[in-house]
């Protein structure tokens, strides 16, 4: 009853975490949407200043600028009202980025017929929505943009009569070609600068990415309670010693460690009493080994040491001071009148003997030490 109730209250807890990872997606993506729509108004207004001073030059009627604002005002705001609703979070697109670009351009091809004598500073602009809109949008929308777009252009120069320029013939008219083609460096330079910063950004991901996948390759190898090497891994640790063994001509054994009478540890002092036995077991071997030894638990309570470059006899005395310190430490701090002690099964590896051969050896060697009262060390 109680599993069945931690289970509920387990796929619970998933259920909360998920929303609240849901929750904080939608957030971060709403707010770069306000971003991106807040550079279009401070662009929207630049160009409005343009307009202005052609305005102020007598070049274009005071309607323009006025119409031109209130028009890209709301194009924005409609874009506004679907981020804030969260429609762009039905469409893998979220930005939106087709839509934003074709009605852009739709905009500022408007501009150039009704306004010719000052189209090439509308022509600018889509350059500048063109280089913005292509650092989000995929190769098929990039190529619907740029279809629609020369579909809008060829009747604008090739039907059209009316001179599409952008006329410096007074000073002021000067001042306002120099403020067109500034504001579109400037923008060109934004959208390079947003560009460094999207492939920084990947590039931090990416990072971030690979330091959680090594972190959970390395959990993969771990085991949970003890924190050595688990079975799976530490059999590849053993195979790959015996191959550079064999590939040096150096000697290579092994351990197989058993903690003695452990059944009854945990039926007399309780599980969780036997589960710090063995992280305690565990963190004395590796203060107590060499940083090329390798060590895992095999299964249960029984462990393999693998030493590389030690011949058999230096191994059996290695084994001997484990199994003395770990029968010295005092292990009534965890359960009034507990005592450990190991047995092991030392093997060193023979010429052309297989990774099962030798740990069969070994495990041999073990059941001896068993027999023999535990609490010892066997060589094979």
């Amino acid at each position: 009853m109680s599993s069945a109730a931690s289970l509920v209250q387990g796929q619970a807890s998933d259920g909360a975490t998920g929303r609240a990872i849901a929750a904080t997606l939608l957030r971060r993506r709403v707010g770069q949407r306000r971003q991106m729509l807040a550079v279009q108004a401070v662009s929207c207004s630049l160009i409005t200043l343009v307009l202005l001073v052609y305005c102020y030059a007598g070049t274009i009627s005071p309607f323009v600028p006025s119409a031109y604002f209130l028009l890209s005002v709301s194009l924005m705001g409609i874009f506004l009202v679907l981020s804030e609703t969260h429609i762009n979070d039905r469409f893998d697109d979220h930005y939106l980025t087709i839509f934003q670009v074709v009605g852009h351009v739709v905009l500022q091809l408007g501009f150039v017929l009704a306004v010719p004598e000052i189209g090439v500073a509308f022509i600018n602009v889509v350059f500048v929505i063109f280089g913005f809109g292509a650092l989000r949008m995929t190769a098929r929308q990039a190529t619907i943009a740029w279809a629609l777009t020369a579909m809008s252009l060829a009747p604008i120069f090739l039907l059209t009569t009316g001179h599409i320029g952008l006329p410096v013939t007074t000073g002021i008219e000067r001042l306002g070609a120099m403020f067109s083609y500034m504001l579109t460096i400037g923008q060109c330079a934004y959208v390079g600068l947003y560009g460094s910063s999207l492939r920084k950004t990947l590039y931090d991901r990416s990072s971030e990415l690979k330091a959680a996948y090594r972190r959970i390759e390395e959990l993969a190898e771990l085991d949970e309670l003890t924190g050595s090497y688990n079975r799976r891994c530490i059999m590849r640790a053993l195979g790959d010693e015996i191959a550079r063994a064999r590939r040096l001509n150096n000697p290579c054994s092994i351990a197989l460690i058993d903690l003695d009478w452990f059944k009854r540890i945990n039926d007399a002092h309780g599980h969780p009493t036997g589960d710090e036995v063995l992280r305690t077991f565990a963190i004395t071997m590796f203060a107590n080994i060499r940083s090329v030894d390798k060590f895992g638990r095999y299964g249960g309570e029984e462990f393999l040491l693998v030493l590389p470059d030690t011949a058999q006899q230096t191994a059996a005395s290695v084994l001997d001071r484990l199994r003395a310190i770990v029968s010295e430490l005092d292990w009534s701090a965890f359960s009034p009148g507990l005592r450990v002690t190991m047995s092991a099964g030392v093997a060193t590896l023979c010429p052309d003997e297989t990774p099962d051969a030798l740990l069969a050896r070994a495990d041999r060697a073990l059941y001896t030490s068993k027999a023999q009262g535990r609490n010892r060390i066997t060589s094979a």
